[in-house]
């Protein structure tokens, strides 16, 4: 029933009304029981509750309180909270003699942003391991201010019986908690304890072992006597060793089928993780945010207990500190850093699925630790770099998805799909546009249907029926597909995008450019389809919404067998050599690297324009200077060469390459001077500095003329090679210097998952008819 705070209202006051409306992140987030006990402060009367729409209000008392109680809902509402809009409407006094909470009310076609998981909070972990708490060691702890939220909600609005805890029925002293404004578990949707709630298990060779703590227990003994264990948490299952153990990862991998992809870790605490890395005060504010991301820190160089195979060829580790009471019962007693890494076999979507873990993950983990609270969306843990002191995208999802960027305009319904790499999609609606989670590479059957899972559930969610899909101009994306198929099926139109475009207003509509002028765009990265038929990816675009000109680019060069030669940057350096009219001689490293069959092939396939398409990406080029300095002739994971190149780069080296700087960029003169300086002795340290150095100063030097050709002075820098952290870093006070204003990536990734961001811009920009199909 509702609870009503008792307030008197006496007849010598003079009482007036206001209705309220809020609208943002206000469910799931402890705002109702905020609501209930600002208003008994103020003395007002009336009710509270959440619709599918957001949170209404009927507030009565004196004008003074009613003021006082208008300004406290934004300056001091709950921390979780993201307040869009508050608007306020005077109303007739009604007769009400107390403040109330009201059930909720669902709403024909409104909807309401919702709040992400998020990690477990202090309070929660004082319980957690206080043994006078009737929830000590309960791996499901959580209240108003922590907990799953996004990966068990079902539909809105946020009550339990639209989640995944639905069919767990609340003890009376839980169900006490639940209906007590004043309790921080009020309306905590996943509240629990040991005596209704979720439990855990775990599995070995098909029966089950242990259950409840004793599972836990037998889990950190497992962990620390080296053996692979698969953990169920928030968004999926981890596998999980002891980072620290050589021949533990080193069987990970093999199982896994991952050859040199780095793994990510959780570590106990602070401490811990400042003994194993360099840690700046605002990476140690992000990994102890509510989001709990995995964070790229740079790695202690005497610090050697974390095994070598963790991050191989890396000058960093991606870590994250304990983000469910469940991690935090696994490192009580002293565990060692533990490699946490998705539970699915390479490139296949994370496991949810108890049935699915049982028939996927014996083959890699050797027992299972399981819980019976369903995981409804699958959500991998979100991987961030520092920059500037703030966050730098590498991967949205967990604690972020699905929290909404805003857009600088008001949107119609709208679907993006994204790319073909690092999929997520997007939905749009009024001023929100609402970016998925994480979905992988639409490679395989999996993770396509998982696309389309999640498509159907935003939709759902958010209350979203597409008028318009949006789409990259690639024919042969399994998104671009999907959206052909869809919108023929359904009648809609829909739009293509050229995919460079796509970044730049993706960088321009999270730093709510109102698209009202064009931007200088440079946009680098490793591959997307041109408007000319060839592969595209070292961009100078003039860009807004509307349209864009491609004005300057890296010259196109030679890609021998395509895609393929991606996962061996040697042949991608040779062939630009070839194509710059450097002589390949016997002692430079990529011609080692390649046996002189295969590098005669090349040699032919370059000469005969056969099966080479071109290409003019900046992240090939990347890959050809890694290959020409020996530090990788072949890569096992997307980006791994340049990747390499950027952790040998040396701090105090000043020097630059000089960069050709017209509108057709040629590279032959920075690969001439590279191997210049690699027959000279110069470090590949060295090199690697001067090559990111130039290339910044080339950036500034294009700019500028594109500025002075163009009337500009604002760019947008977008692209997978943005993530890069030294050639930011040394690009934009250059830029800055020059009197241009920079746009950076810090609410999605500057890579292929934050490109349906820009689809969707476009998509906006593109109403009158300009590039529809």
């Amino acid at each position: 029933m509702p609870r009503a705070a008792e307030l008197a209202c006496g007849d010598d006051r003079m009482m007036i009304g206001k209705t309220i409306h809020v609208t943002g992140v206000v469910q799931g987030v402890g705002f109702r029981p905020f609501v209930y006990k600002l208003a008994r402060q103020h003395g007002l009367v009336g009710w509270v509750r959440n619709t599918s729409a957001g949170v209404d209000i009927c507030a009565q008392g004196e004008p003074e309180s009613l003021q006082a109680f208008l300004a406290a809902l934004t300056t001091q509402a709950p921390p979780l909270a993201r307040i869009d809009s508050v608007i306020a409407a005077d109303c007739p006094p009604e007769h009400h003699t107390s403040f109330e909470i009201r059930y909720s009310e669902m709403r024909q076609g409104a909807f309401q942003p919702i709040s992400p998981d998020i990690a477990l909070c202090a309070d929660c972990r004082r319980e957690l391991l206080d043994p006078a708490d009737r929830r000590y060691r309960y791996p499901f702890i959580n209240c108003t201010n922590c907990g799953p939220r996004f990966t068990l909600i079902t539909d809105i609005p946020y009550d339990r019986p639209l989640t995944t805890m639905a069919d767990f029925a609340l003890c009376a002293a839980c169900e006490a908690e639940y209906h007590d404004p004043a309790d921080r578990r009020f309306h905590a949707q996943p509240v629990a304890c040991p005596d209704c709630g979720p439990q855990v298990w775990l599995e070995e060779g098909g029966d089950t072992t242990a259950r409840g703590d004793a599972a836990i227990r037998q889990t950190v003994d497992a962990l620390r006597a080296g053996r692979i264990l698969a953990i169920k948490g928030l968004g999926g299952f981890h596998l999980a060793c002891d980072a620290t153990n050589t021949a533990a990862v080193a069987e990970l991998r093999r199982r896994k089928g991952r050859v040199a992809k780095p793994f990510a870790l959780m570590m106990a605490d602070l401490e811990m993780v400042k003994r194993h890395c360099l840690v700046s005060e605002a990476e140690a504010r992000i990994l102890a945010s509510p989001a709990s991301p995995i964070v790229l820190l740079r790695r202690r160089p005497e610090a050697a207990a974390v095994a070598a195979a963790v991050a191989p060829g890396q000058a960093v580790l991606g870590v994250m500190l304990p983000y469910t009471p469940l991690h935090v019962l696994l490192f009580e007693d002293g565990m060692p850093p533990l490699v946490m890494t998705s539970g699915n076999l390479s490139e296949e979507p994370i496991v949810t699925d108890n049935a699915d873990a049982r028939a996927r993950l014996p083959a890699l983990a050797d027992a299972c630790l399981m819980h019976d609270r369903a995981i409804h969306i699958r959500t991998d843990d979100s991987v961030v770099r520092v920059f500037d002191d703030e966050e730098l995208p590498v991967r949205r999802s967990r604690g972020y998805a699905p929290y909404p960027v805003r857009l600088p305009f008001d949107a119609p319904p709208m679907l993006a799909v994204g790319a073909e790499l690092k999929n997520t999609f997007c939905v749009t609606r009024d001023s929100y546009a609402f970016m998925s989670h994480h979905i992988g590479d639409l490679e395989n059957y999996e993770t396509a249907l998982s696309f389309e899972q999640g498509i159907t559930h935003f939709e759902r969610l958010f209350r979203i029926q597409p008028q318009q899909i949006i789409h990259d101009r690639h024919p042969d994306y399994l998104s671009t597909r999907y959206a052909q198929a869809r919108a023929e099926a359904e009648g809609l139109p829909r739009l293509a995008v050229q995919h460079h475009h796509a970044h730049i207003a993706a960088c321009m509509a999270e730093n709510r450019h109102p698209g009202d002028r064009p931007v200088i765009g440079v946009c680098f990265d490793g591959t997307g389809y041109g408007t000319d038929g060839t592969i595209w990816g070292g961009e100078f675009l003039i860009a807004d919404y509307r349209g864009f000109e491609r004005a300057a680019h890296l010259k196109p060069l030679p890609l021998p067998g395509g895609d393929a030669a991606t996962r061996k940057p040697a042949r991608i350096a040779l062939a630009y050599l070839l194509a710059g009219g450097l002589a390949p001689d016997d002692d430079l490293p990529p011609l080692r690297a390649l046996p002189p069959v295969e590098s005669g092939v090349v040699q032919r396939q370059v000469a005969a324009g056969l099966n080479t398409p071109l290409t003019s990406s900046m992240g090939r080029l990347f890959d050809a200077v890694s290959a020409l300095l020996d530090i990788c002739q072949v890569a096992t994971y997307e980006g791994q060469a340049a990747i390499e190149l950027e952790a040998v780069v040396d701090p105090a080296e000043s020097g630059a390459y000089d960069f050709d700087t017209a509108d057709v960029i040629n590279p032959a003169g920075v690969l001439r001077q590279i191997v210049a300086d690699y027959r000279a002795g110069v470090s590949p340290a060295a090199s690697a500095a001067r090559f990111h150095n130039g290339a910044a100063r080339m950036i500034r030097d294009v700019c500028l003329r594109l500025s002075e050709r163009y009337g500009l002075n604002e760019v947008a820098l977008s692209g997978g090679v943005f993530q890069n952290v030294t050639l930011l870093g040394k690009t934009l006070p250059l830029l800055r210097q020059a009197g241009l204003t920079v746009y950076t990536h810090r609410l999605v990734p500057p890579n292929d998952g934050g490109l349906a961001l820009g689809q969707a811009a476009i998509g906006f920009g593109s109403r009158d008819g300009v590039n529809a199909l």
